[in-house]
């Protein structure tokens, strides 16, 4: 269909090697898609006149009904065209039989007691544990299996108290950002009256003697504008156990500074609150510090500008660690002494060509987890900087979850890899670093083959990525690839498993991960290389790996799928505008797609330390030249996609997949199919209930196949 009134701005599934579909180019079905009302809605910005006849679409659907019948009706079109594709139920027992493991988080532990979190296969959420000892019988704590009738309710977030007798932990409903607290009785289970409402980008943190926790909180939003408004107001509280929440006492706010967003943890002493505060996406933050004892909870500032990036590690007494970049992109460990008359940073650990990813004290044990070449590497110092080695790692993979107190002898972190799921591992200062849990695995890891390669992107500029495939695969003609990019806000994209990656991979394809500009593998170098004016060179880099790709052989010219989520869904969208003839199909997630009104929505406001101000001219035009919505060419024929979002997606507001399919929809697009995949009771990823990702990602998944010919057997 075209639109007169637009204006166009210019498993089990063992495969040792992939049988390519003789005709994969979707024009064996039909489509028809809904019919979209235009508004005539025209803006001057700048001297450009910017159309946007697809602004109604941005109203939340849960309050307007036209939405809400826009979204039934694409939904319907989709669903039959996703029914025909043999490969949805072949990928769903695959996923099936790829989440049947447990994956465990790191513990904590806290007065003699470990909590930590598992969830197994066919759980859709995961189920908070706690056992007495290292060794000792664990217990179910809470099971958020009951908590509603789809699954869509979670367990986002959890804190023992100082002596591990109770524990706050938040609630995630349907995807939401919006938290509420509760908080339980340790030894009786006990959910206690407590309750707290309109949490948000929130850490938790205990008060000595349990007689309270530190959170942080957005004013309660008007009526019918929880998932839409923008934040605003953040604030730190303290909530008192046993008192309502009305009051809870504000313990450090901006209101100045409406546009802040603040954050509180407690060293492990308990001495010290140390809150950060930022302006948005970009790490350059401010610390305030608070002396646990002083009268009125009195506040004194230890780094102000929002120059730098600042990471608490731990701190004791009057002494505090950090990780920070400043004098140092690639990042530096340093101490203060807060009982100076004007606390200094010393240098404990200096800057490398290696990037520090995070950082843990371990008793007298300083462990610094590295990034080279985007794959980690653990080094020990002791608390004078002094280097004492290197711990052994199963392979290349990434290490998270660093959990580590100068008050114990024992610390933990995780591992993962593209071919390995979540090992967790415990580490004591005398010792390397032995398995603590690892999971009974539904496949083969050394039957999966995982290489790193380095290509050039346009401008000769060198970028990792990441080949995995089956061992012994024959890709002399080439395999159909799922080429996965995000490439912003500083995220390093490193190896880790995910069942419907390895789907695809048993099925015969190639997965391949670029470590694009924009992402912190190499520092703020590469940080800064991706983002503002410099955002094109993302796209560059994408397109490049695509390119190296069909050039090496490893995929054929009709056997390249693409795939991105959030600022990795703008990837998506922008490089189909400008390489509609590279790819053959993709996958744009919850995608950030007009980049003329991102900062309108939500937490859309932060961005602009990535992105730019739409309302400065120089960002504006640049903003202008790659957006996904604007920039669809009519009359060009484009690749196969599949657009995906959620109803509840308060970080990405599903308006933005609403206009831009819409748009590409109504334009003279070609024959392929453009389609959009719209989840109810979903938000932008986190808390998903295991059945609703395998649905999703089957479907998905067959849709990609069926274009890049991947066949699946039955």
């Amino acid at each position: 269909m075209r639109s007169l009134t637009i204006l166009t701005l210019a498993m089990g599934l063992a495969a040792t090697s992939p049988a390519l579909a003789a005709d994969h180019e979707n024009k064996d079905i039909a489509l028809t898609y809904p019919q979209t009302k235009t508004v005539d809605v025209v803006e001057e910005q700048f001297g450009e006149y910017i159309s946007d006849p697809y602004r109604w679409l941005e109203n939340d659907v849960r309050e307007d009904a036209e939405v809400a019948a826009w979204v039934k009706a694409q939904n319907h079109v989709t669903d039959a065209y996703l029914k025909r594709l043999d490969g949805r139920f072949v990928l769903a027992e695959s996923m099936e039989a790829l989440f049947d493991f447990d994956d465990l988080s790191t513990p904590v532990e806290v007065g003699g007691k470990y909590f930590y979190e598992r969830k197994s296969g066919g759980q859709n959420q995961a189920i908070l544990y706690v056992r007495n000892g290292l060794d000792g019988e664990e217990r179910v704590l809470i099971d958020p299996a009951n908590w509603s009738d789809d699954g869509a309710t979670a367990l986002a977030g959890w804190k023992p108290s100082g002596d591990g007798s109770m524990l706050v932990y938040a609630v995630q409903d349907g995807g939401s950002d919006w938290r509420t607290l509760k908080v339980l009785d340790v030894a009786t289970g006990e959910i206690k009256a407590d309750t707290v409402e309109w949490a948000k980008f929130t850490d938790l943190a205990w008060m000595p003697k349990n007689v309270g926790f530190l959170y942080s909180r957005f004013p309660e939003p008007a009526e019918g504008e929880a998932f839409q408004s923008l934040n605003a107001d953040h604030a730190v509280y303290l909530h008192s156990i046993g008192q309502d929440q009305a009051k809870d006492i504000k313990v450090y706010a901006t209101p100045d500074q409406p546009e802040l967003n603040h954050s509180a943890e407690l060293t492990s002493d308990k001495e010290w609150v140390v809150i950060t505060s930022s302006s948005g996406t970009d790490e350059r933050y401010e610390i305030t510090l608070i002396k646990v004892d002083a009268p009125a909870l009195k506040t004194r500032k230890l780094v102000s500008g929002f120059e730098n990036d600042w990471h608490l590690i731990d701190g004791v007494g009057d002494t505090l660690y950090f990780v920070t970049n400043k004098d140092a992109p690639r990042l530096r460990v340093v101490k203060t002494d807060l009982g100076a008359e004007e606390p200094e940073f010393t240098e404990l650990v200096a800057e490398s060509d290696a990037v520090i990813n995070a950082a843990m004290i371990v008793d007298d044990r300083l462990v610094v987890s590295y990034l080279v070449d985007a794959k980690s590497q653990l080094s020990t110092f002791d608390l004078d900087g002094k280097a004492l080695g290197t711990l052994d790692l199963p392979g290349p993979g990434q290490v998270t979850s660093l959990s580590g107190s100068m008050k114990s002898d024992e610390g933990f972190f995780t591992f993962q890899s593209f071919n390995r799921p979540t090992t967790v591992f415990r580490y004591e200062p005398s010792s390397e670093p032995t398995v603590w849990a690892a999971p009974a695995l539904p496949f083969d890891p050394d039957t999966v083959e995982v290489t790193q390669r380095f290509y050039k992107s346009k401008d000769g500029t060198k970028i990792p990525m990441f080949l995995v495939h089956m061992k012994g695969q024959d890709l002399s003609q080439g395999a159909p690839t799922l080429l996965y990019g995000y490439g912003g806000f500083n995220i390093s994209v490193l190896p880790q498993y995910k069942p419907a990656w390895m789907a695809w991979i048993e099925a015969g394809g190639v997965f391949a991960s670029a470590n694009l500009r924009g992402g912190g593998e190499y520092g703020k170098e590469w940080h800064d290389g991706g983002r503002l004016q410099n955002k094109q060179n993302v796209f560059d880099d994408f397109i490049a790996a695509g390119e190296y790709l069909i050039a090496e052989g490893i995929t054929p010219e009709d056997g390249l799928a693409i795939e991105g989520r959030s600022n990795g869904g703008l990837l998506v969208g922008t490089v189909m505008n400008q390489r509609p003839d590279l790819f053959t199909a993709g996958h744009a997630a919850v995608g950030v797609m007009d980049m003329l009104r991102f900062d309108r929505f939500t937490a859309g406001r932060y961005w602009v330390d990535d992105y730019g101000y739409p309302d400065k001219e120089q960002d504006f035009k640049t903003l202008l030249s790659y957006s996904p919505y604007h920039n669809i060419r009519d009359g060009v024929d484009y690749p196969a996609l599949i657009v995906s979002t959620a109803d509840t997606d308060d970080r990405v507001v599903p308006g933005h997949s609403f206009k831009y399919i819409a748009r590409l929809q109504a334009l003279d697009t070609g024959d392929a199919p453009h389609l959009i995949r719209i989840e109810t009771r979903a938000g932008h990823g986190s808390g998903k209930p295991t059945d609703k990702l395998i649905e999703e990602y089957s479907d998905i998944y067959a849709f990609l196949a069926h274009a890049v010919g991947l066949q699946l057997a039955k």
